[in-house]
């Protein structure tokens, strides 16, 4: 297995891998007597201040509502989905790796379009049909 110095995030970014702390500790629930005894799962901190991220992307992140991100703005993510440490370090590398590009990928903008003619015809009938079936459900009044 190669040894990361940087964190690949797109083709152009990259985050040095001394911004990211990783620490092994034990995991939680079943697993037999190993997880008594070996510290397999990973909590992952990163400081989005403190990070050699762009200014537009620290903001960006720091106001995601986000529960694994916390007031003072450090990303916390715990991974114990494995009794392997390695892929507890792979896959928590991984999630942060995804929360930064989701603000990293600029959103499309919506170009504003006219409905259809078609589609204002359909609209139209399907209110009558809606009317006419609403009518119906009403008491019937006798002479």
């Amino acid at each position: 297995m190669e040894t990361l110095i940087h964190l690949k995030i797109s083709n152009n970014f990259a985050i040095p891998l001394t911004e990211i702390e990783m620490q092994a500790v034990r995991s939680q629930g079943s697993g037999g007597q190993n997880v008594n005894k070996v510290s397999t799962a990973i909590h992952l901190r990163f400081d989005i201040k403190a990070s050699s991220l762009p200014e537009h992307s620290k903001e960006k992140l720091l106001q995601l509502k986000d529960s694994r991100i916390n007031s003072e703005g450090i990303i916390i993510i715990k991974a114990q989905r494995y009794s392997s440490q390695a892929k507890n370090k792979e896959d928590a590398l991984n999630r942060l790796r995804e929360i930064i590009k989701s603000v990293m990928v600029p959103k499309k903008l919506r170009t504003p379009t006219q409905p259809t003619r078609a589609s204002k015809i359909k609209r139209l009938e399907s209110k009558a049909i809606q009317g006419r079936r609403k009518s119906l459900r009403s008491k019937i009044e006798e002479e």
